[in-house]
């Protein structure tokens, strides 16, 4: 049992367990292989193959901690595992902004941004999150550089963990325009509430997950390992090694699974040009929600304010004929399948 004494010789404080590493590297790895072969099942891995490198990542992390629990006083060791571990959530945020991308292909009448503009505008941002968040992690757990260089490694990952609560927070913005508006039209069907309930369900968890590491890594910012300090002064996020086991492995692990059990797929349909009729159970497959700006204006302006300014986005609502009001029969299904309106039609994003 642990004591929340330090563990003389240890960069974790502790001695990390021996027992937990192996359990959530078998299982991560176990449900990486099983999104594996989804991703094959479903033709899905445009839509769901982050979370087999996810699951990679935690796996590899896991290993390393294993190794790392018998000999706690490796540096190397303990900067790997750290950054492997902590570059993770973030892609899992991003297989989030993937996946309501595909929902919104599939009721695009209702979508408040271009469908294709959710990956690339919040994945743009999410990019800056990684990139801040694995550079602090190799600096602020590094202890044998210069105090200034920790402070701005523990600078960046606050950065990154800011910036991801901000990202959650208009992404869930996002979502709940779009499923209010398919409320309020009566599409709001049983297989979009699976996948928003999902999603809500995943973002759930990685909020509480970004919380405890923005409380982790501001209640230390100030501390730092040296001669002369009380290591019971020390926060009890990081002398209790169950926090990380709790707040960081199990709800990753409960999220890497969860997304076995109601994959995305399950409710949505292959193709992007698949979408829902506007009477909420026909399913037609149209020419596909296309944006031909230039990229950079899709980036900056992903709401496409110019063209609702110019009257341009009038033009692309290729929606207004549905299936309803003269779609071919061979393009019709009814919304109640699994797979798409037409078999042939290749996954796109």
């Amino acid at each position: 049992m642990e004591d929340g004494k330090y563990v003389d010789g240890s960069i974790y404080f502790y001695a990390p367990n021996k027992g937990a590493p192996v359990f959530f590297a078998v299982a991560f790895a176990t449900s990486g292989a099983y999104h594996a072969y989804q991703c094959i099942h479903y033709q899905s891995w445009r839509l769901t193959g982050l979370y087999v490198f996810c699951a990679a990542l935690f796996t590899a992390g896991f290993i390393v901690r294993e190794m790392g629990a018998f000999d706690y006083g490796n540096l190397v060791k303990f900067i790997v595992t750290i950054c492997l571990v902590y570059a993770a959530p973030p892609l899992y945020e991003l297989a989030n902004y993937n996946i309501l991308g595909r929902v919104l292909y599939y009721v695009p009448y209702h979508s408040p941004i271009h469908p294709g503009r959710v990956i690339t505008t919040l994945g743009f941002i999410s990019a800056v999150v990684e990139a801040l968040n694995g550079n602090g992690a190799s600096y602020s757990s590094n202890r044998s550089l210069p105090e200034d260089k920790q402070n701005m490694g523990k600078a960046l990952i606050k950065a990154s963990l800011l910036i991801q609560i901000l990202i959650i927070v208009l992404f869930l913005m996002l979502a709940g325009v779009f499923h209010r508006r398919c409320q309020r039209s009566g599409v709001l069907n049983d297989k979009l509430r699976g996948a928003l309930y999902t999603l809500y369900a995943s973002t759930g968890l990685l909020v509480v997950r970004t919380i405890f590491r923005i409380v982790e890594y501001f209640s230390l910012a100030s501390l730092h390992y040296e001669l002369g300090l009380d290591p019971m002064s020390l926060s009890p996020l990081i002398r209790y090694e169950w926090f990380f086991y709790f707040f960081e492995a199990t709800l990753m692990l409960v999220n890497q699974v969860m997304m076995n059990v109601r994959h995305p797929r399950k409710y949505l349909p292959k193709s992007t040009k698949t979408y829902l009729a506007k009477d909420g159970v026909t399913e037609v497959r149209g020419p596909g929600h296309k944006d031909t700006r230039p990229f950079l204006q899709t980036l900056f302006d992903p709401f496409d304010l110019i063209g609702l300014v110019q009257g341009k986005d009038k033009q692309k609502r290729f929606w207004e004929v549905d299936g309803s009001e003269g779609a071919d029969k061979g393009d019709l299904t009814s919304s109640h399948g699994v797979t798409s309106a037409r078999k042939s039609d290749d996954e796109t994003v």
